[in-house]
């Protein structure tokens, strides 16, 4: 199914301000590519020479360590962008990328960001606004590391996730995905569930996730525990 490509870039943060006849070029030479769950679409080290904009589907940018032990970054959902970082040094993947499902993205050349950077200043503050946002949620996530033990990791994880108004969570996760967003394992992730699920906070229902208390949940997750 074909796309409006220049629509889809001026949903972006990163382009939603820029002129049609700077936008032209841009959506000209971008690629859009449909990926399979599970496929790779970048790992650490390779060059980094597209942004890449998620158009449907997730994106997790995850960092493995040589044993294969996973820890997941950030979830891109769609009108998301990655690869923003490289526009700003030049240098390569710091991580991996890797679909959670089928998706499409967008390999906007970065090259061609770039030079639209040194010629708009919003695009050059929406970069710097990216990059903030992604250091402020990597420091949280450090400082989560440790000092929060991994239910409170866990809740936190839950609490942040779009939800309808009868509690469910939007976003069904694996135990296993979800084990990777807190630096744990998908049996300790299993006894944090059912240790919040006894207490009435949440109801697991297969891999559909429902906040029954959520103040409740969100206390427990902002106490700091003695690790």
């Amino acid at each position: 199914m074909a796309i409006d490509v220049t629509g889809v870039l001026r949903q972006t943060d990163l382009l939603r301000s820029v002129q049609a006849s700077d936008l032209e070029p841009i959506a000209a030479a971008s690629r859009l590519r449909a990926v399979r769950r599970g496929q790779v679409l970048f790992t650490a080290g390779d060059p980094s020479d597209t942004v890449i904009l998620v158009v449907s589907g997730r994106v997790k940018v995850v960092v493995r360590s040589a044993d294969g032990a996973e820890l997941t970054l950030t979830v891109v959902q769609p009108g998301g962008t990655l690869g923003e970082l490289s526009v700003a040094d030049g240098g390569p993947r710091s991580a991996d990328a890797e679909a959670l499902e089928d998706s499409r993205v967008l390999l906007v050349p970065k090259d061609l960001i770039a030079e639209l950077s040194s010629r708009v200043p919003s695009v050059t503050q929406a970069l710097m606004t990216s990059i903030a946002a992604t250091l402020r949620r990597l420091t949280e996530a450090a400082s989560d590391l440790v000092f929060l033990d991994l239910p409170r990791r866990v809740a936190k994880v839950l609490l942040s996730q779009p939800r309808r108004d009868d509690g469910v969570i939007e976003l069904k996760m694996s135990q296993e995905e979800l084990a990777h967003q807190v630096g744990g394992s998908r049996q300790s992730v299993n006894l944090a569930l059912r240790g919040f699920e006894r207490r009435g906070w949440i109801e697991v229902h297969d891999r559909a996730v429902t906040l029954r208390q959520a103040e409740a949940l969100a206390r427990f997750a902002n106490q700091v525990s003695a690790i």
